[in-house]
């Protein structure tokens, strides 16, 4: 019998595919899963799933390649017959154009792009399938519905069939449980509708934008708007946005497939296919891949779903999202109360089954000793707890979009709360990357640009045309020339400053700085491209190769001498890069006059002097070079592997100084007083960054990174390479220090260990890498957060605790990074702050929630079971307590604002400060509980002495009382004495509220209203809800004879308030003694 054939989930159009026709069309789509941003529609984890589903299918094709056209029809899966099929990377670059109708110099135009985006659709991932079912079972029953569910099971159950007669009481109490089991899912509903809203719309801040050609020029669209057939520019930190064909390709050009394959190592992109197969070809540019070196140009072949990325998305199930470390401390507290309540009701059932039932059978029944186990459930399960989980959190989610805070998932806050160390990246990071070059250096001569723009006119004016030369002429050629920077032409007639610049900040400010002294276009008009090798954090240097294409530029260019010489077959040279790498390389220098000569060693100090002015002053030096390379020196063609090594080789000696550019690039105003706010709140704040050290220092001592002065700031030598005997006692202050790349390599293990006691700390001349290790030594003792928003910042982004990017940023440091800053970086401490403000809410939720909603209604069914006393709280009094009066007061804890303190506070240590600790159950059980318990009691039992009831007659009857008592005028009394004690738990808990609300700070500094800084608007709402609760159960008469609820007395209403304001008042005392003797026993119990 043949095997069925699998259902195709997909269908791709021919034209798209780049296939031979044969009659398909797309009929259908799945959702695809592709992360293909962070700004996509959902956060997944694909770096187990993805790569697994990727490899398996690039089988299947390779062997599909290798059987007939009859054993491909029967493929596995039509995503590998699809795959398999595709041409795109075994045609021509020509013949992949002309499938396109596109040009590489003009691209598409208008009316190609609106015909194709209506036939392709935009680029973006189908929606995903819905799972209706299974996200409305989850409002139903996660947290504690299935408890509420099952209680009204068994209670309803207790009323009938096993109540004899039904009591109507228990009836209500199912019906109120039913209820609360409804009111629950409606809210965690309403909360996942508020937080998707809240975190889409974050999200949709976040533009995409790609670089294309249409209609002959150079623009920047949103990456959605791509079609089949652009021309898109890729360089080194993009994601690719959708699927391309190269047509272009610079020599580094290296590409990160590991969301697709898993494998870390970048592959280097190729014009030509290399690969029979589609996935394994190095001449097709995945979308969701990364360059990580180099540039390139490609031809856009598949968009959306079409992709390899959608398609093998659309296979592989999405992964399960690990628990976050605030769920983990939720579980651990659940496990803890759901534990007890199950020992305490199988005590219930035990001292019932072994005692009772022979002992005193008609004191507890069946149908009572359900209810009892129920209230037993319903009192230690702290029913607002989720809700207020979730509240907190959403509200946390509406604060960073106020903020302008991008976090891939809330855990992002949560874990920023307990951030010990912050590794910042200094160039876009700490700086506004607004880079502008103010002087120039040429030979002995240092002038400002508006001095050398200057000397430009000068030069080429009439009267002195000739007789006076400069040399900044050919620093601005030189400049112009060796640059990936380009101009809008949108904008070109716009002041130079204002105009729009594709590239790096430090290409823009040398671009800028070459179009003032001469059109970069007229320049580059007259030299042809044949080589580029783009910069990187390892070589800092690009190099690019011209020949000559008009005479035009050449006196302005090269010297006069050289000019003259130079002819048709020679190669220009020109690099641009970092002076301590390539002054070695340099045999010449040009002079101010513009002439060549040999290099000395006293201009070489005289350069390395120049370089360490800039750099004490906070600029960057930037050194620019060129060499003439003569007609027959390069043995082969341009695009050859060979080509590349020669060109480098040159580079490596001969080169002709032309001049330094110092550039600065100014900090952002804010970042001052968040290095001073976070060092307040107990973070060291470090610098990592690729300048050179007395760069890198000047800059962290203007920014408060370093506060001692230079002569005090430690080196490596500073670093004893093993312990002393006696270095305890001699060891030196150890505050700051500035170690540079190279002598990171040398340390040793003991050496990392004293650095990390460093307060500040500036780390110079790092490589990714280095980076890289530096997060790694300072997480060994704490939680480390990196900021960047460089190509060579993502490995450390993505190792840190929290990565977080800048969304000025490349794509491939957005991905690494768990959070993104959409504006300013100031944000990071809104969100520090509220990390910690989460986490002190949920405790003082607990806080708030185990007194009177477990503590004081727990004990009324032990003392009713164990030493035969009446039930003092009914059952039903028990369930308003927990999923009404108490559920509503402590949602509203988590709108409390952050405490005085919280930015003074130490970071959290995640290894020992537990969300529930023994601090807090001890307070809250051993103080709160048992005050409002003791209280309680004693107003219940009370009132019954008061009208004739004695507290001896009912210890230890187990229900039998003196003839003397009437038992109509006793069961009267009891539900008065019931409700008495509800009453004095609801208002007491309001006091105990107003405790609560602070930690540590009094009442009075923390007022909860009539201050905006501190101020809870939803306390008194709250409240009044209580005491319409009471008020709706206690004074209807229709509900008092079913729910054996009675009117309390006047006087009981307002007793309460003696006891709350003793709470109140016990807790100031405690909070006074708190913050005045800090290390003494009341500090060491406060929770």
């Amino acid at each position: 019998m043949d095997k069925p054939e699998p259902i195709q989930v997909v269908r791709w159009e021919d034209e798209e595919a780049a296939r031979p026709a044969r009659g398909l069309r797309r009929t259908h789509s799945s959702g695809s899963m592709s992360i293909h941003s962070v700004r996509s529609r959902r956060e997944v984890d694909p770096s187990i799933a993805l790569p697994i589903q990727y490899r398996t299918v690039s089988f299947q094709i390779e062997e599909s390649k290798q059987q007939d056209v009859t054993t491909v029809s029967q493929a596995k899966d039509a995503a590998t017959k699809e795959l398999s099929s595709l041409e795109w990377h075994s045609i021509t670059t020509d013949e992949a154009l002309r499938r396109l109708s596109v040009s590489i110099v003009e691209g598409l135009s208008d009316e190609q792009v609106d015909r194709r985006m209506r036939e392709y659709g935009r680029n973006a991932p189908s929606p995903p399938k819905s799972r209706t079912v299974q996200k409305y079972l989850g409002y139903f029953f996660k947290g504690f519905g299935p408890v509420l569910l099952i209680g009204a099971v068994l209670v309803f159950i207790a009323w009938k069939p096993l109540g004899q007669p039904p009591a109507l009481a228990n009836l209500a109490l199912g019906i109120v449980l039913v209820a609360v089991f409804f009111i629950q899912a409606v809210f965690n509903m309403f909360q996942d509708w508020s937080s998707s809203r809240v975190m889409s719309s974050i999200k949709n801040m976040l533009p995409e934008d790609s670089i294309v050609v249409r209609n002959s020029t150079q623009s920047s669209i949103s990456a959605h708007d791509l079609v089949p057939g652009d021309i898109v520019f890729v360089k080194a930190g993009n994601k690719l946005p959708a699927d391309l064909r190269f047509l272009e390709v610079s020599s580094d050009a290296k590409f990160d497939r590991s969301i697709l394959t898993g494998e870390s190592l970048p592959l280097a992109a190729t014009v030509n296919s290399t690969d029979e197969n589609y996935l394994e070809t190095r001449c097709i540019g995945l979308q969701g891949t990364h360059c990580v070196s180099g540039s390139c140009v490609g031809l856009v072949v598949a968009t959306g779903d079409r992709t390899v990325f959608g398609r093998i998305a659309a296979l592989t199930n999405e992964p399960k999202v690990k628990m976050t470390t605030l769920e983990k401390e939720i579980l651990y507290f659940v496990i803890i109360i759901c534990s007890i309540m199950f020992t305490m009701i199988a005590i219930v059932l035990i001292v019932w089954g072994a005692w009772l039932r022979t002992a005193h059978p008609g004191w507890i029944n069946v149908p009572t000793l359900i209810v009892d186990c129920v209230s037993v459930a319903i009192a230690f399960i702290p029913e607002g707890l989720p809700i207020a989980l979730t509240a907190g959190l959403t509200i946390t989610a509406n604060l960073m979009r106020k903020h302008k805070v991008l976090c891939k998932s809330l855990k992002t806050v949560e874990t920023l709360g307990s951030v010990s160390v912050i590794c910042s990246d200094k160039t876009g990071t700490l700086t506004e990357n607004r880079m502008t070059v103010t002087e120039c250096t040429i030979g002995n001569h240092t002038i400002s640009v508006d001095a050398a723009e200057d000397e430009l006119d000068v030069s080429t004016t009439p009267a002195t045309a000739g007789m006076v030369t400069t040399g900044a002429d050919q620093v601005r050629a030189i400049a112009g020339l060796c640059n990936a920077a380009e101009f809008d032409a949108a904008t070109m007639d716009l002041p130079i400053e204002q105009r729009r610049v594709f590239g790096d900040a430090t290409d823009q400010a040398i671009l800028r700085f070459s179009e003032r002294l001469g059109s970069v276009h007229h320049l580059r008009q007259c030299w042809q491209k044949t080589y580029e090798l783009a910069f990187n954090s390892k070589n800092k240097f690009m190099i690019k190769t011209f020949t000559m294409f008009r005479r035009d530029c050449l006196n302005t260019t090269l010297s006069e001498r050289e000019a003259d010489d130079f002819t048709s077959g020679n190669t220009l040279l020109t690099i641009k890069g970092a002076p301590d790498v390539l002054i070695d390389r340099c045999s010449h220098f040009v002079n101010n006059a513009g002439d060549a000569h040999l290099f000395s060693d006293d201009m070489r100090a005289n350069f390395e002097a120049v370089k360490n002015l800039y750099s004490s002053q906070g600029k960057r030096c930037i050194l620019l070079a060129r060499k003439i390379i003569r007609e027959g020196e390069l043995q082969h063609h341009t695009g050859t592997s060979q080509f590349e090594d020669e060109i480098i080789e040159q580079a490596r000696s001969g080169l002709t100084l032309v001049g330094l550019v110092a550039i600065v690039d100014p900090l952002r105003p804010e970042i001052r007083d968040v290095v001073s706010t976070l060092r307040g709140a107990g973070i060291k704040f470090f610098m990592v960054t690729g300048d050179f050290a007395l760069t890198a220092l000047a800059i962290a001592q203007d920014a408060g990174i370093v506060t001692n002065p230079a002569i005090l700031v430690h080196n490596v030598s500073a670093l004893p390479k093993q312990e002393e005997v006696d270095e305890a006692k001699s060891q030196p202050e150890r505050t700051s220090i500035v170690l540079s790349g190279p002598e990171l390599i040398t340390l040793n293990e003991h050496q990392w260990k004293v650095l990390t006691q460093y307060e500040e700390i500036v780390f110079a001349r790092t490589t990714p890498e280095q980076k890289l290790r530096i997060v790694r030594e300072f997480q060994t003792n704490g939680v480390v957060a990196m900021t960047g928003d460089g190509v060579n910042d993502a490995p450390s982004l993505k190792a840190a605790d929290i990565g977080i990017a800048l969304a000025s940023g490349s794509d491939i440091a957005i991905e690494a990074a768990d959070m993104v800053l959409l504006d300013s970086f100031s944000s990071v401490v809104e969100a520090v702050k509220y990390g910690r403000v989460v986490f002190d809410n949920l405790k003082k939720v607990i806080c708030y929630l185990l007194p009177a909603g477990s503590f004081a209604e727990f004990w009324p069914i032990m003392t009713n079971v164990i030493f035969g006393l009446p039930q003092i709280l009914s059952s039903f009094l028990m369930i308003i307590i927990c999923c009404f009066t108490d559920c509503a007061a402590a949602t509203t804890l988590s709108y409390e604002k952050p405490e005085a303190d919280v930015l003074l506070r130490k970071p959290r240590n995640v290894k020992k400060d537990r969300l529930v600790n023994w601090n807090l159950v001890l307070h809250a059980y051993g103080v709160l509980g048992m005050i409002e318990t003791v209280a309680s009691f004693a107003m219940a039992y009370w009132y019954l002495e008061r009208n004739g009831i004695p507290f001896r007659v009912l210890w230890f009857s187990f229900g039998n009382l003196p003839d003397w008592i009437d038992p109509d005028y006793y069961a009267l009394k009891l539900n008065e004495a019931s409700s008495i004690y509800f009453v004095n738990l609801v208002v007491m808990q309001w006091f105990n509220l107003l405790a609560v609300r602070t930690r540590r700070w009094s009442i009075f500094q923390h007022p909860p209203l009539f201050n905006k800084k501190t101020d809870n608007i939803y306390l008194i709402p709250a409240i009044l809800f209580a005491l319409c609760m009471a008020i709706l159960w206690l004074y209807i008469p229709q509900l008092q004879s079913v729910l054996g609820t009675s009117p309390v007395p006047t006087e009981h209403w307002f007793l309460p308030f003696a006891f709350g304001l003793f709470i109140l008042t016990f807790d100031e005392m405690r909070k006074f003694f708190v913050r005045r003797y800090p290390k003494g026993i009341a500090a060491s119990l406060a929770w």
